[in-house]
């Protein structure tokens, strides 16, 4: 089971490359998910980064609730054409060609972040507005999971 957590701040150096931070690529079993990534567009315009095996498995599921035939087609032409196999050098840096930074509005500070299956790039501000716009929100759902979890658990308790 993949479980990609924290955030880590890096810059892309003078040859576009971007380093990923060893504690993220750690957290993901080389054996089961493979040492390569692909790098792909996510929602809201962000790239992501998946391990090998795991985006292999996902693409091949497609979207789901796809009524007509053309919707279908399409998402599959967007998913695969803004997809790439990327692999990592020897000390861990991504190539992020000039094409990819522009279209995902990547500067040189950026915010690597683990989502559960996946990493997450982010210009920093971005990250960080993001943050302030979105952690007052997350306090209130996380307060109602844990009462949730804790209801829960009284009523196994009960049993």
């Amino acid at each position: 089971m993949l479980m990609l957590t924290g955030e880590y701040e890096h810059t892309i150096d003078g040859k576009s490359r971007l380093f990923v931070s060893n504690k993220l690529r750690s957290q993901i079993d080389s054996e089961q998910y493979g040492s390569n990534f692909y790098l792909a567009m996510g929602s809201n315009g962000i790239y992501c980064l998946y391990p090998e095996k795991y985006f292999q498995q996902i693409a091949l599921v497609g979207a789901p609730g796809m009524g007509a035939p053309d919707e279908s087609v399409s998402f599959e032409r967007m998913s695969f054409a803004l997809a790439s196999k990327v692999e990592l050098d020897r000390q861990g840096r991504l190539l992020i060609n000039e094409k990819l930074r522009k279209r995902a509005n990547l500067g040189t500070a950026l915010t690597l972040v683990g989502v559960r299956d996946h990493i997450e790039i982010w210009n920093t501000d971005d990250w960080e507005r993001y943050l302030d716009d979105n952690l007052h929100q997350f306090h209130t759902q996380l307060a109602q999971a844990r009462q949730a979890q804790l209801s829960k658990s009284g009523r196994d308790m009960e049993l």
